[in-house]
């Protein structure tokens, strides 16, 4: 069974904006950052050659994301829809998220919205665009 999650793992596009995006305007902090390459990231991942800059970032309250940078197989950037299969989204606590919606607007971060109350009263919530969408 499982015992807790170790970390969400992103694939992004440019890494300096998503550093940005994640470290500078979020405030994760960077613990370990690593190339990964070879036979074994190749049968992990199952793909020949692989070669991946992987960078673990934690929240205050310890949990990580993963962003991961593939050299070896670069992607250009796709508009996604939030109804596509997978993952759609990380959510994050913060202490008040009219101010940061502000501050992160002024930094032209994309919102789909105003910060909204949710139907059941239980959060207020808004969703922003991370660099790659």
């Amino acid at each position: 069974m499982i015992k807790a999650i170790r970390h969400t793992g992103i694939v992004v596009s440019d890494l300096d904006k998503s550093l940005h995006f994640y470290r500078d305007l979020l405030g994760m902090r960077i613990v370990k950052d690593m190339d990964e390459g070879g036979d074994y990231i190749d049968a992990l991942l199952s793909i020949k050659g692989a070669s991946v800059r992987t960078i673990k970032m934690e929240a205050a309250d310890g949990n990580l994301i993963e962003l991961l940078f593939f050299n070896s197989h670069p992607k250009k950037p796709k508009n996604r829809s939030v109804t596509e299969i997978g993952c759609s989204h990380v959510s994050f606590t913060v202490e008040n998220l009219d101010e940061e919606y502000k501050r992160l607007r002024e930094n032209d971060i994309l919102f789909n919205s105003l910060p909204k109350i949710s139907p059941d009263g239980y959060a207020k919530v808004a969703f922003c665009r991370d660099p790659d969408g």
